[in-house]
């Protein structure tokens, strides 16, 4: 099967499904055959925007309301819905908009899925890097922004968790535990922040995930996740919790040594897809990082979502017109070959 350069086929099948598949050969018994997980990947496809914002101070509601609609996102799909956006906050910081998740973004994120007739749209996050997550959402410059719109704000480190089984399979969790406020929501979107991470490689809207794992369960910086395998962890949780959007806030991202310690790179997009595998790897490229060699987006190709450019159907501006190349830093190991030829 012709691929395009630089991308893998659309079935790969990965080195763990060829030792599962080895150690399933006791499991063939009088016609069956075990087959693991993911070992055949039939292609997929999806849908990515891509929007260009001069700014903050500019109208980020309107980019937002044209990508919903480029993406197909009708009245009806969201009319009624209640909505959970979960941010990108890391540090108490209002003088590095290169840290958080931008709180015009996530004003922006909210008029638009009101305007489409959301019945409820609510903002909750878990931060892994400070125990105090009130500290972190108001020095963040976000309680000011949703005190005034009137928006609540629920803290996912301390609220009582609920059990599920672990649907993904990749770490040795049998079961996770999330905020029992995820039982009354429809929608949960992930509005994270374009940086360059120095495990993950880049950590955009499926690392995001991370921060709606109660800390209260989960230690801190969220260690038993840490513990379990970053990108184990990553797939774990975006299998079974199976979120149903991704805003990206690249406005102005993160590169370096992120997600903290980095310096400010102003790219001017704002990213957005139903299907956040595809959203992460069409940020990849428009940071000039190779989605296949991101550990966690390799892994999900063709499971969790498409990652290659061919299957992901761009809307708004082309991934080459707005491309800029992130620093990466040889002495981090997780930038070590990743650039995007």
């Amino acid at each position: 099967m012709a691929h395009p350069p630089n991308e893998k086929a659309d079935w790969t099948i990965t080195r763990r499904d060829i030792l599962l598949a080895a150690a399933a050969g006791a499991m063939i018994g009088v016609g069956s055959l075990y087959v693991p997980r993911g070992f055949f990947r039939l292609p997929q496809e999806a849908k990515a925007f891509v929007g260009k914002v001069k700014g903050y101070e500019h109208e980020i509601g309107d980019v937002i309301i044209r990508g919903l609609r480029e993406l197909g996102v009708a009245h009806a799909e969201v009319q009624g819905k209640r909505i959970l956006l979960k941010p990108n906050l890391v540090e108490t910081s209002t003088i590095a908009p290169h840290i958080n998740t931008h709180p015009l973004v996530l004003r922006g994120t909210i008029e638009a899925f009101l305007r489409l007739g959301a019945a409820k749209v609510f903002v909750g996050e878990g931060p892994g890097h400070r125990r105090d997550t009130l500290a972190v959402y108001e020095e963040s410059g976000l309680a000011d922004v949703l005190t005034e719109d009137r928006i609540p704000f629920h803290d996912l480190n301390y609220m009582t968790g609920y059990e599920v089984p672990n649907v993904g399979g990749q770490s040795s969790m049998r079961t996770l535990t999330f905020p029992t406020l995820f039982k009354e929501v429809d929608w949960i979107v992930s509005v994270a922040k374009m940086k360059t991470h120095h495990w993950a490689g880049a950590t955009l809207s499926m690392k995001n995930m991370f921060g709606v794992m109660p800390g209260s369960y989960y230690g801190w910086p969220k260690n038993v996740l840490h513990h379990a395998g970053i990108a184990n962890s990553i797939l774990d949780i975006n299998a079974t919790l199976k979120p149903h959007f991704a805003m990206v806030d690249g406005i102005v991202g993160m590169e370096g040594d992120g997600p903290i310690m980095g310096e400010p790179k102003k790219v001017g997009v704002l990213v957005m897809g139903h299907n956040l595998a595809a959203v992460d790897a069409t940020c990849c490229r428009i940071m000039g990082i190779d989605p296949y060699k991101v550990p966690y987006l390799e892994r999900a190709d063709n499971w969790l979502g498409p990652i290659a450019e061919s299957a992901i159907e761009q809307r708004g501006e082309k991934v080459v017109a707005v491309r800029t190349n992130f620093n990466l830093l040889d002495e981090i190991p997780a930038h070590r070959g990743i650039r995007l030829d």
